[in-house]
């Protein structure tokens, strides 16, 4: 699980240089890759939900869904809406991890 939130945050460390470079599209096939509704098989979200609260699964599912929210914004082109769309995705992040620890 913990390898999997790094993996998270590297992504988003990924987009954000994405952004910074203009290629916003790219960003937003970053995202829905590795981050989207569609990235969960790949990383076994199903596998790791057994193991969290409720509270947490919904946190994270919030995130999967600004992920995939970020990847439709992406593809309209505009930075700012773009980094709007962004900071849906680390809220969910920092909202999850103020209230959880895995120890």
């Amino acid at each position: 699980m913990m390898a999997n939130m790094r993996e998270h945050l590297e992504t988003i460390n990924r987009m954000l240089e994405l952004m910074a470079d203009e290629q916003l599209d790219a960003a937003g096939e970053l995202a829905e890759q590795r981050l989207g509704m569609s990235s969960l098989a790949a990383h076994g979200a199903e596998h790791m939900a057994p193991f969290m609260p409720e509270e947490m699964r919904k946190a994270g599912m919030e995130m999967h869904r600004a992920a995939s929210r970020f990847a439709v914004v992406a593809q309209e082109g505009d930075l700012l809406v773009g980094y709007k769309a962004l900071a849906g995705i680390t809220t969910a992040c920092t909202g999850c991890h103020a209230g959880y620890r895995i120890r």
